[in-house]
This record gives structure tokens, C-alpha cells and sequence, in this order.
């Protein structure tokens, strides 16, 4: 049984690798190799338009490429230096993409990364079902966060660039979504007080509708190459329309519709950090021994 399992095991999983920590990687000369890369200077060529994609795709290039030095035996025992990199499950991924399509592995290894990434989308999915409607709400305005400051490098290109205008690149986004509603028409409607910020009082439905609003803006920009401002605004506004057209497609609730939580990013992350520091007294406490030279009580 086991033989057979050996046997219609991917070429690729075979070769994937885990650090100490538990993490994931594949050397890319093991993947030329298994891509029939004669020269590993070809191959190089191909890693680094990885490297590119990588980048356009607004992701950390260090995070997917790492850059080592293997220490391999050549001729009567001796050693030399040899340079390899070792790749993420994505990194090995935009190789598959920009690698010879002549090479007969090539498509299977598209199969392969394409269905492996997917699972671990799902896998993810799973777990961010899992959490509560307050860690979820935790996630996604962190991430949110993170997309805003990815949203206004892209749209930085198109002349967005004093914070007047990204704010008003953000309203077009917001009128798509909440149908005309601007970010001061959102405030209104959700009974905030000034100062009080209206991503903080979303719920995990109404934060996941504008985080893909956000991360769909960035990459139309960046894809299409839009250098005008007002092309910018409307490309903003047009994706916003675009994901509230498919909540009420598969009839969900409008944003401006959803309840607005009664406490705040800032209140949840609070009580999170005393409830944790609560925890970790009680957990000190239960671990301590008693002493060996306490008094015994006299006998009454």
C-alpha cells in the first residue's frame, strides 16, 4: 500500500521540504531539476520574473524568496560553496507560471501549485470560520489597515497623493459600495461621534465587503496602469459598485444595512489584552509550589 502511494505521489510534493519551525519551502534547484532545467542559469532567468510578478502583486519578495548558500562535496571529498533559493508554496507558483510551457512538467506543475494553494485558501477559510464574530472583526480591520496603505502606493501612480486626495479616492469607493454614501454619510448614519472612525465600528460582514472593495481597487490599477486621477476615482467607484451588485445578487445584506457593533475595534482589543493579562496571573499563580518552611498551625 504504501509502495503504491509512493508511486502516484506528485514529483512536486516530493520534493517539498520543512524547516525546524515547521514551515514549507522548495529549493528551486530541485525544481529545475524536476522541470528538466539543464542550465540552472535558465532557470535563474525564470526566478527572476517570479521575483517581478512577485513585486507587482504587492508582496514581500523576502517573504517567498530566500536567498541560501549549500555547502556541497565535489572531487576526492572536496567542498564548494553552491547558491540556491528556498521558495514558498507562491513563489514556486509564479515560477510554474513564467517557466517554458514546452517543458513537459510545466502544466502538471501548474495542476499541482494551482489545487495545493487553493486547499490552503480553504484551509484558512475554515479557520477564520472558526473564530468569533470579535476576532474576526479583529483580523479584518488589521488587514484592512495593511490593504489601505497597498491601495494608496497603487493609486499614488495616478496622482493620488496628499491625504485630500486619497480621501477623496476613498469616497468614490465608499458612493460605489454604500450606493452614494460617502465616508461622512457612513459616520451619519452609524450615529458615530467625531473622531470615532467608521471602520472601527463595522461588523466582520460589512469589513470583509469593503476589504475586497480595497484589494480589488489596487490590483485594477496597478494591472491596467491607470495614471489619471479621475480615472482612478472611477475605477474606485465602479469596483465598489461591482461588489455591492454581488451581495445583492446572492441576497445578502447591503453594508449601510448591517448593525453597526455597539463597541469598537479599540474596546475589543482592550478587554482582549486585560482578559489575557488576567490569565496569565492566574496561570503564575497556580504554578506556585508552597513553601517548604511555612510555620505548621499550632495544635488549639
Amino acid at each position: 500500500m504504501r509502495s503504491d502511494e509512493s508511486n502516484h505521489r506528485s514529483p512536486f510534493e516530493a520534493i517539498r521540504q520543512t524547516d525546524d519551525h515547521g514551515n514549507e519551502y522548495w529549493r528551486a534547484r530541485d525544481l529545475a531539476n524536476i522541470l528538466q532545467y539543464d542550465d540552472y542559469r535558465n532557470f535563474q532567468r525564470v526566478i527572476e520574473k517570479a521575483k517581478v510578478a512577485c513585486e507587482q502583486s504587492s508582496q514581500a519578495v523576502s517573504d517567498h524568496f530566500v536567498d541560501v548558500t549549500d555547502m556541497i562535496v565535489v572531487g576526492k571529498g572536496a567542498r564548494r560553496r553552491r547558491p540556491d533559493v528556498h521558495l514558498s508554496r507562491y513563489a514556486c507558483y509564479l515560477i510554474i507560471q513564467n517557466a517554458d510551457p514546452e517543458k513537459p512538467l510545466v502544466s502538471l506543475g501548474q495542476t499541482y501549485f494551482a489545487v495545493q494553494t487553493r486547499r490552503q485558501e480553504l484551509a484558512d477559510e475554515e479557520a477564520l470560520a472558526q473564530l468569533s464574530e470579535e476576532q474576526r472583526r479583529l483580523l479584518l480591520r488589521g488587514q484592512i489597515s495593511l490593504n489601505n496603505v497597498q491601495l494608496a502606493e497603487a493609486a499614488s501612480q495616478a496622482g493620488v497623493i496628499t491625504s485630500t486626495d486619497f480621501a477623496i479616492f476613498q469616497d468614490h469607493g465608499y458612493a460605489g459600495l454604500y450606493n452614494g454614501l460617502r465616508a461622512k454619510d457612513i459616520h451619519a448614519r452609524k450615529g458615530l461621534k467625531r473622531g470615532q472612525k467608521i471602520l472601527d465600528y463595522m461588523n466582520s460582514s460589512e469589513l470583509a465587503a469593503n476589504m475586497f472593495r480595497i484589494t480589488q481597487t489596487e490590483d485594477k490599477i496597478r494591472r491596467e496602469g491607470i495614471t489619471d486621477k479621475e480615472q482612478a476615482h472611477e475605477a474606485h467607484r465602479r469596483m465598489g459598485l461591482r461588489v455591492r451588485q454581488f451581495i445583492a445578487e446572492e441576497g445578502g445584506i447591503m453594508p449601510e444595512d448591517q448593525p453597526t457593533p455597539t463597541r469598537s475595534i479599540q474596546q475589543i482589543q482592550r478587554e482582549m489584552v486585560q482578559r489575557e493579562a488576567q490569565k496569565r496571573l492566574e496561570q503564575r499563580k497556580g504554578n506556585q509550589q508552597p513553601s517548604l518552611f511555612e510555620t505548621p498551625e499550632e495544635d488549639a
